[in-house]
């Protein structure tokens, strides 16, 4: 069976004796790739700037990290993170 991605086809796999069970089968295997009666494509997650206060935060989360690339890259996507907010999260 098709997963949205390999985040679900991990989840599910870990379940699978249970999934399987209950379908009344064998076995069932999960993999990331085309859903079913999906044509329409999956919308873009809509990505929010941090504000000022956010980038502060997320710089002071990174600032142990003495490597400056990877503090800089740990910077970055923690403040997109903060600047998601919990409510912008996909399920």
């Amino acid at each position: 069976m098709n997963t949205a991605d390999s985040v679900w086809a991990f989840e599910l796999t870990q379940k699978e004796a249970e999934i399987a069970a209950r379908l009344g089968v064998e076995k069932v295997r999960f993999s990331p790739g085309p859903l079913a009666g999906g044509d329409e494509p999956a919308a873009p997650i809509p990505v929010s700037e941090p504000s000022p206060e956010q980038v502060r935060e997320a710089s002071a989360l990174a600032a142990g990290i003495e490597d400056e690339k990877l503090r800089e890259s740990v910077e970055r996507a923690a403040s997109l993170s903060l600047a998601r907010g919990p409510s912008d999260r996909p399920l």
